[in-house]
């Protein structure tokens, strides 16, 4: 009787095999390695901008990127020229002159305004444009020295003056033509 036993191969490693293993392992990781690097280099162009060519590096497109989020208007916020002598003390002055806080002389009290009305309109004004006692000085802030002027006058005539409303001055540097020495 014959036994059936089936035969064992062999385990010793061939070091052929072994080479062969090694060097398929290898084309394997630097297939899969540039795979990977391609998908990254492929999500890199397709995250980055569109619009970034030669063309967006003009004055103009790079001013357009880099424009100011808001803009700083001095003046008028309704734009509708210089406010009269009455608004600007309703708007400034009435909180102290309406109720005469402050020692500051109330609205139409002639007895108040007398002794400030005698040294005349070029004093009061320059009162109120540099401050005096409790007032601030009006000057140089949100109106213009004519609009301070024009609040002046309607104070001062509420109390029995008689001054003439200033008119606003063109700005002098714009005004003023060059001389022959002047440069442009």
């Amino acid at each position: 009787m014959s036994s059936s036993v089936p035969s064992v191969a062999s385990t010793d490693d061939d070091p052929a095999d072994l080479f062969k293993s090694t060097a398929n392992l290898l084309v394997k990781v630097a297939i899969v390695t540039a795979v990977v690097i391609g998908i990254i280099i492929l999500l890199a162009v397709m995250a980055a901008p569109d619009s970034v060519t030669n063309s967006d590096m003009s004055e103009q497109a790079v001013a357009a990127r880099i424009q100011k989020v808001g803009t700083l208007v001095l003046g008028d916020a309704t734009g509708s020229g210089p406010r009269s002598g009455e608004d600007l003390f309703k708007a400034r002055c009435a909180a102290c002159h309406g109720a005469g806080l402050l020692g500051a002389p109330k609205l139409a009290d002639k007895s108040a305004w007398g002794p400030r009305l005698a040294s005349g309109y070029a004093s009061l004004l320059n009162a109120a444009l540099k401050g005096k006692n409790a007032m601030p000085a009006q000057g140089g802030a949100d109106y213009s020295d004519a609009e301070v002027g024009r609040a002046v006058v309607y104070m001062a005539n509420l109390a029995g003056a008689n001054f003439a409303e200033p008119e606003a001055q063109a700005d002098s540097a714009a005004a003023a033509p060059l001389s022959n020495n002047a440069k442009p």
